[in-house]
């Protein structure tokens, strides 16, 4: 159980900082609270403000909401066309030769999404930083402050896979399959809807299975679980190898720590409700489970 080399420690990042084809970049976003009565489930923060507060050295930013998502959408982060993608991994510097290593504050969450765009769009150069820069400044590692340099522009080309992205009516079929498990990578309270919904209807995707993002990272060094431990929590839910596996959460974001993990246990068969409960609890068409 070895696991694939989209892992990075700190350790080997620090011995690559010189490498003339790293790109390393912060992915942070934040999700702040709506105001009462908004129909917008958070307000979408940029992580700019704090990558230049502190950042690993040579490390440039990502913003995604502003470039990397759909902006003909009421839905946050969704992916947008392939065009977008490549023009805006190409301005950071991207091409077929580069070393990217991803991280984020506080979570991995939004180092996987990026993980998982790329991988979608037939990058499979880029690696998750374990334990981000939370690791990083723990180990008293060197900080960087200010505006990135930024890479020099490069042409990003996409060979997009099939099947990593998937819409609700997908998801809706995919609950009568039998070859398929739909994960919910939300917090238990929110898997049973005993608690409400920033998304709208409480509750979640029928016959979906309980696996928390939060589940699979170690809460004090932000670390990844170790892969015998997260092989252990899946199987618990029933998710094996044989069958193809649907992850969804609230807005297409901890899901890929999920998707994240499967992989490196080599689960291939994987993909992502985009939408999630951001799209389905809006729908009254939809059927909703609870408890």
């Amino acid at each position: 159980m070895a696991g694939h080399s989209e892992l990075i420690t700190t350790a080997e990042l620090a011995e690559i900082l010189i490498r003339p084809d790293l790109r390393l970049f912060d992915c942070t976003t934040y999700l702040e609270p709506a105001p009462a009565g908004s129909n917008v489930p958070y307000i979408v923060v940029s992580g700019r403000q704090t990558f230049e507060a502190g950042h690993i050295p040579g490390a440039n930013f990502l913003d995604l909401q502003a470039e990397f998502s759909d902006a003909h959408t009421h839905l946050r982060f969704m992916m947008p066309p392939t065009a977008q993608l490549e023009a805006a991994f190409g301005r950071h510097g991207i091409s077929a030769g580069s070393r990217v290593v991803l991280y984020s504050i506080g979570t991995a969450m939004w180092a996987t999404r990026f993980w998982w765009m790329l991988r979608s769009l037939g990058f499979e150069g880029a690696a998750v930083l374990d334990g981000g820069i939370d690791k990083w400044t723990a180990e008293g590692r060197d900080i960087e402050t200010g505006l990135a340099g930024g890479y020099p522009p490069a042409t990003f080309a996409a060979r997009p896979k099939d099947g990593m992205f998937v819409d609700k009516h997908d998801v809706l079929a995919a609950t009568t399959e039998g070859d398929t498990v739909i994960v919910n990578a939300l917090g238990p309270q929110f898997y049973k809807g005993l608690e409400p919904s920033r998304y709208g209807r409480s509750g979640r995707i029928p016959g979906s299975v309980s696996v928390p993002a939060a589940t699979l990272i170690d809460p004090k060094a932000k670390t990844f679980v170790p892969l015998e431990e997260a092989e252990a929590t899946f199987a618990a839910q029933g998710i094996t190898r044989d069958k193809r596996v649907v992850a969804y959460c609230g807005g297409g974001i901890s899901a890929t720590i999920d998707l994240f993990q499967l992989h490196r246990l080599g689960y291939d068969n994987l993909t992502l409700y985009d939408g999630s409960m951001g799209e389905w609890a809006k729908d009254a068409e939809l059927p909703i489970e609870r408890g």
